[in-house]
């Protein structure tokens, strides 16, 4: 069902989202995407662009220390006039968590003078939690919903979202900033695998596991949890580089849960921060009433 709002809706985001490559073309045609920068030594590549998870993979795996930027008001500004031009009345724009990188502040820079009202949106997660909040956004924009409502829409996917996950190193993320020193540290004691999650937009360790096997059916058992809370839950099983695992886990949260899982991977950006062999599962949803 449209409502009567005249206006036209357009989605951007940034290359954070890590949208599944399969998604048809016309769902990925209604959604601009603004990369983010790696750099590695005095090269700046465009991720999504020029560079790639799998070379950010491949990098990391050399022993490569890789770092990232978040894109220039400009780079917005040109997405809004462009979304305008095509005949948006309004833009939606949902970027990742603001306690993680300056990115949602640049679009709130370019909002102020794009040529249509635009909503930006810290939609205070990442990967696929942002991903899934444009998506479900995109959809309600398709069926003709005006502004406030397509905004009210990708709020509620992002605050639905979980995103659980672990890494093989803490270290990516101790020296981006993304995580503290202390909380590093848990890595490297007694062998202790920590899990992290993203909560309220930061990165914080949430269990203590001790080996990789552990860590990864704990991953499952959390994840099949918050799912069984949901009243029409949607997952997403993010990996870097080798997709083994990821795959298989997929396989069992559907078996699980009987839910659509997504396996895509990180992000480049995402990938320089949280390095090889990592893991996650992200899990967004109406929750279920309580009984």
């Amino acid at each position: 069902m449209t409502t009567t709002d005249p206006r036209v809706v357009h989605v951007v985001t940034d290359s954070t989202a890590s949208l599944p490559t399969d998604l048809p073309a016309h769902v990925l045609g209604g959604v601009t995407v603004v990369p983010l920068h790696v750099l590695a030594g005095d090269e700046a590549f465009l991720e999504g662009v020029d560079l790639t998870a799998d070379d950010v993979a491949e990098r990391l795996e050399r022993g490569q220390h890789l770092s990232t930027s978040q894109p220039a008001p400009a780079a917005f500004e040109r997405a809004y006039a462009e979304a305008a031009a095509a005949g948006a009345r309004a833009v939606v724009s949902i970027h990742l968590s603001g306690e993680l990188s300056g990115t949602v502040h640049a679009a709130a820079l370019a909002a102020s003078g794009a040529p249509v009202p635009v909503r930006v949106i810290d939609s205070r997660t990442v990967g696929m939690g942002l991903g899934m909040a444009v998506l479900a956004a995109r959809e309600l924009a398709a069926q003709g919903h005006g502004l406030d409502a397509v905004a009210r829409r990708a709020l509620e996917v992002s605050d639905s979202s979980r995103a659980i996950f672990m890494v093989d190193s803490l270290d990516h993320l101790r020296r981006g900033g993304r995580l503290s020193a202390a909380a590093a540290a848990l890595g490297t004691v007694l062998g202790v695998r920590p899990l992290l999650a993203v909560r309220d937009g930061k990165i914080e360790v949430v269990q203590k596991v001790r080996t990789r096997a552990a860590a990864v059916d704990r991953l499952v058992q959390v994840a099949v949890a918050s799912a069984d809370r949901r009243t029409e839950p949607r997952l997403a099983v993010h990996f870097l580089g080798d997709d083994t695992l990821a795959r298989d886990v997929a396989d069992r949260l559907v078996e699980r849960t009987g839910a659509h899982v997504d396996v895509t991977p990180v992000s480049a950006v995402l990938g320089a921060h949280v390095g090889p062999g990592v893991l996650a599962v992200v899990v967004a949803g109406a929750r279920a009433a309580a009984a």
